[in-house]
């Protein structure tokens, strides 16, 4: 059995080989937690944009639907009502109005409190930080371990950072 710089466990390092190790090990650390960010960044993305996609497409449909739930309102106000035709159709336009002043106040709120969120940029600025830190710090390549100790999920993370 050996130790990661190929050394007989139980023999006595030195403090440069021992540090030269934990540098290694800390700069690869950090090259893998940076590629399996990636990794959810890049998978986050794709079920972001499949889910706008879908609400867009169901804007759309929404969108396209309107004019016949403006028709069946206005007729549906004549039929209880027996006013003009006219004023049926001026009543469903105002209830469009309406709907569309709410949805835009909601719109407002939540556009305030994106705006106010500073997560994204809590977690650039610490990343940042952690660059700068190891960034002095040369890495060294480690030893390969045998081909059956690598689990399938390393290997998965080896090949998003390439």
């Amino acid at each position: 059995m050996s130790a990661p710089d190929g050394s007989p466990v139980g023999a006595e390092r030195t403090i440069g080989q021992l540090f030269a190790s934990a540098t290694a090990e800390m700069s690869a650390l950090v090259h893998d937690e940076i590629a399996l960010a990636k990794a959810q960044l890049k998978q986050d993305v794709k079920r972001g944009a499949t889910s706008g996609g879908a609400f867009s497409m169901a804007g759309a449909v929404l969108l396209f639907s309107l004019p016949m739930l403006n028709f069946a309102l206005a007729y549906g106000i004549r039929t209880w009502s027996d006013w003009n035709l006219a004023i049926c159709f001026l009543l469903s336009f105002a209830a469009n109005v309406l709907v569309a002043v709410v949805l835009a106040l909601i719109g407002v709120v939540f556009a305030k409190k994106a705006k106010k969120s500073k997560g994204r940029q809590k977690v650039a600025a610490s990343m940042k930080e952690t660059a700068g830190v190891l960034q002095k710090a040369k890495p060294h390549p480690r030893p390969e371990l045998a081909q059956d100790r690598v689990p399938e999920a390393i290997e998965a993370v080896a090949r998003s950072s390439s």
